[in-house]
C-alpha cells in the first residue's frame, strides 16, 4: 500500500510545451488518494516561488473531495444545513442574497478558487449597480449583511475542509454609510400622540412603543404572563414574525440580550393593569378580529402608516418610532406631554400631576393617560 502523502508535499516537471508545472497535495479522498493543486509558470524560478507560496498556504490543511464543488453548490448545501437553526425570514433573506447577488458573480467558480479580490469585486459591483430593479447601488447596510452571511458560509467551508482559508478575511468589512434617520420632531410627536389618542384599538400598542422603545415583533409577542403588575415590570422573552404564507410564529428575541426585564413607566403599568381587566386573551395585544392570536407585526406597520398619513406626518419606518423614545425621554418632553394631557383631559389633571418615570435607564418622564372607553378584545 502506497504511503499517504502529507498535505503540502509537491513535485515539479517541465511540460512538452516548455512551461513548468508544479503540483502539491492539498487533501485526500475518502479512499486515501491524494487531491492535488496544480501551479504553472514560464520559468522554473517563477514556479518555485509560486509553489513555495502555495505550500505555505496548504501546510497542515487536508481538503476533502467536496472542495471540488462550486461556490453556488456549497452555499446551497450550507443554507440547507442551517435552515433549522435560523428564522424562516432570515433564511429567505439569505437565499435571496445568494440567488440574486452572489451566484451571478461568483456562483460558478470553484470554492477553492474564490479569492479576496473576487469578493471585493463583488462588493464593488453591488455598491455600483446591485439593485436589480433600479440599477442603482445597494445600501451599505445590505452589502454588510451579505458580507456577514458570506463570511459565515465560507468559515463553515473552512471548518468542513473545503478551503484552506476564508477569503473574506483578506479584505476589510464593507464600510457602513450612516444616513440621517427621519424621526418625529417634538411638534410632530405631539401630533402623533393626538392621533393615537383617538384610536381605541391601537392607542395602547403605540403608547407601549413610545414609552418603552420595544421592537414591533416584541410588542406583538407580549403575553399577560410577562407582565408583573405588583412590581410594574415586563419580561421580554419572545418575538412574533410571519413566515412565508402568512403563518405567525413566536420565536427568540433578535439577540440574546433581547431577553430582558424592563421596568415600566407607572402610566404604562397602569394602562396594562386596566387593559388586563377587560380582556380574555392570553396576548396583551391580540389580533382585534381573532383575539386568540397575537397582533400581526405587518398590521401594526400598516396602521402606523395610516395614522401618519392621516395626521399629515412624514412616512417614517416603524423602527424610527423607537428613536423618539430615546430622543424625547427628557424633562421637557415630559412636561410638554403632561400639558397636552391636561388640556385634552381636564378631569385628569390630578393624575397627570404624578407623571411617571420612563425607566430603561430611569432618565426621564412620561405622561399618564386616563384610561377610559377601552374596548374589550374578546
Amino acid at each position: 500500500m502506497a504511503k499517504r502523502r502529507p498535505s503540502g508535499d509537491g513535485m515539479v516537471r517541465k511540460r512538452e510545451d516548455g512551461r513548468w508545472e508544479g503540483r502539491i497535495v492539498v487533501g485526500h479522498k475518502e479512499n486515501g488518494d491524494s487531491i492535488f493543486r496544480y501551479v504553472y509558470a514560464d520559468t522554473q524560478k517563477e514556479l518555485t516561488a509560486k509553489l513555495r507560496q502555495h505550500i505555505d498556504i496548504y501546510q497542515g490543511v487536508d481538503l476533502t473531495e467536496q472542495s471540488r464543488m462550486t461556490l453556488a453548490e456549497w452555499l446551497d448545501q450550507w443554507l440547507e444545513n442551517i435552515a433549522g437553526t435560523i428564522r424562516p425570514t432570515t433564511l429567505a433573506r439569505y437565499q435571496g442574497a445568494v440567488r440574486i447577488h452572489i451566484d451571478p458573480h461568483l456562483g460558478s467558480k470553484s470554492i477553492t478558487q474564490v479569492t479576496g479580490k473576487d469578493v471585493q469585486k463583488l462588493y464593488d459591483a453591488l455598491a455600483s449597480h446591485g439593485n436589480q430593479i433600479t440599477g442603482k447601488g445597494l445600501a451599505s447596510s445590505t452589502i454588510r449583511g451579505i458580507h456577514s452571511m458570506l463570511h459565515e458560509a465560507l468559515d463553515a467551508a473552512k471548518q468542513a475542509g473545503l478551503i484552506p482559508w476564508n477569503p473574506t478575511e483578506e479584505i476589510s468589512t464593507p464600510k457602513f454609510t450612516c444616513k440621517s434617520k427621519q424621526i418625529l420632531t417634538d411638534e410632530q410627536l405631539d401630533t402623533f400622540m393626538e392621533a393615537i389618542q383617538k384610536d381605541d384599538i391601537w392607542h395602547d400598542f403605540f403608547y407601549m412603543e413610545l414609552t418603552t422603545g420595544l421592537r414591533r415583533g416584541e410588542i406583538c409577542g407580549l403575553m399577560w404572563q410577562d407582565f408583573d403588575e405588583a412590581h410594574g415590570t415586563l419580561t421580554v422573552r419572545r418575538t412574533i414574525h410571519a413566515e412565508r404564507g402568512g403563518r405567525l410564529t413566536a420565536g427568540e428575541t433578535k439577540t440574546g440580550a433581547g431577553k430582558r426585564i424592563i421596568t415600566l413607566p407607572p402610566s404604562t403599568a397602569q394602562l396594562l393593569s386596566e387593559r388586563r381587566k377587560q380582556t380574555y386573551s392570553e396576548w396583551i395585544f391580540p389580533d382585534p378580529l381573532r383575539p386568540e392570536r397575537p397582533t400581526r407585526p405587518d398590521a401594526a406597520y400598516v396602521r402606523m402608516k395610516e395614522l401618519l398619513k392621516k395626521a399629515g406626518l412624514p412616512s417614517i419606518r416603524f423602527h424610527d418610532l423607537r428613536h423618539p423614545y430615546v430622543k424625547h425621554t427628557t424633562k421637557i418632553f415630559s412636561l410638554r406631554s403632561m400639558a397636552f394631557q391636561a388640556q385634552a383631559y381636564p378631569d385628569a389633571r390630578r393624575k397627570t400631576r404624578g407623571a411617571c418615570q420612563l425607566h430603561r435607564g430611569g432618565q426621564s418622564q412620561s405622561p399618564v393617560r386616563p384610561l377610559c372607553n377601552r374596548k374589550r378584545f374578546s
